[in-house]
């Protein structure tokens, strides 16, 4: 028997209201997250992952998104269920920190600098826990130490703009673990670091999760990140997975073109400078707008596989365990 997703996301579908009308940023998105598993999400800029996952924490702006009607975003804990996609507030502020929990972008912007980082751990546990100030207190010292934050003590009265920005991102996952979530949601977080801390940030949160058996999505457009930490990856384009399987395969028998060209756009070591047949491949064009997209297969006017049928209708994703949305998968 397959074991049951801890968390389930079925046809989310995320439309904004703009000046220039109604836009699908997410478009019938669908994964499954296993406990204990690390799903990696990635993709150009713009192909709609972070649209992906405040879309599940429920934290775009309710004045210009919808969720539609037909998504579902299903969390499972303890033998309870929550449909999360059109969720209350109330039920919402009760599982995000306590049973889902998110690692931002940069945490420069999403720590409040007029609060000290133990008082915004303690936040979280004053709102999801029974436990005194004492027990409170001792509970953040805790989650710095976890989280490798050298004197913890003192460093827990200390403001986000005394601290690195290594330093902060702990912070920010101090935060998001202190009430030991079931899954954990990281939107890029080691974008702003440089490699040295990005290696410790990674390295920590593998720890995190062997100890904690805690489920991550983990967001990056990293794929060398994605190779080192998880297990399984979903490739968006323009709104839409185009492919997803074990990161083995993704990485040794890409199937869509467009994953295809993404591994083939890294670096790679010892290659010589300036040789011409050395030159890094790119993926030729733009991603398309979302407000003007092609007919057919989106990736099909920046594809080097392109034929007339990609033009003339939009091709399905296949069903997995190694699914793609491709007329013309690599064999």
């Amino acid at each position: 028997m397959h074991p049951t997703p801890i968390l389930s996301v079925q046809h989310l579908t995320t439309r904004f209201r703009t000046d220039r009308g109604v836009v699908t940023a997410v478009d019938d998105v669908s994964f499954d997250l296993l406990p204990g598993q690390t799903l990696g999400i990635v993709g150009e800029s713009g192909c709609g992952k972070t649209v992906t996952s405040r879309s599940i924490m429920r934290l775009l702006p309710e004045h210009s998104s919808t969720i539609d009607p037909a998504s579902r975003v299903t969390l499972r804990h303890g033998g309870k269920v929550w449909e999360l996609a059109h969720a209350d507030e109330k039920t919402m502020r009760d599982v995000r920190g306590s049973r889902i929990a998110m690692i931002f972008q940069e945490p420069m912007t999403s720590l409040n600098p007029v609060f000290t980082v133990g008082w915004q751990i303690d936040e979280a546990l004053r709102y999801h826990t029974t436990l005194d100030r004492a027990a409170r207190r001792a509970r953040v010292i805790e989650m710095l130490r976890l989280v490798d934050i050298p004197n913890p003590e003192q460093r827990a009265g200390e403001y986000p703009h005394q601290l690195s920005g290594g330093m902060r991102q702990r912070v920010m996952i101090a935060i998001a673990l202190c009430c030991e979530p079931d899954v954990l949601i990281a939107d890029e977080p080691t974008t702003a670091l440089d490699v040295t801390i990005q290696a410790q940030i990674l390295r920590l949160m593998q720890d995190l999760k062997a100890r904690l058996g805690t489920a991550i999505i983990l967001i990056t457009h990293n794929l060398g990140v994605v190779a080192q930490v998880c297990d399984r990856v979903a490739v968006m384009y323009a709104g839409r997975i185009v492919e997803s399987a074990d990161v083995l395969d993704i990485f040794h028998r890409p199937r869509h073109p467009y994953t295809a060209a993404l591994l083939a756009s890294i670096p790679t070591a010892g290659a010589r400078s300036g040789a011409a047949d050395r030159r890094l491949p790119i993926i030729p064009g733009m991603v398309p707008s979302l407000f003007d997209l092609p007919a057919g297969c989106r990736f099909q006017e920046r594809c080097a596989h392109r034929q007339d049928r990609c033009a003339q209708s939009e091709p399905v994703l296949t069903d997995e365990p190694h699914a793609v949305r491709c007329h013309f998968p690599i064999r």
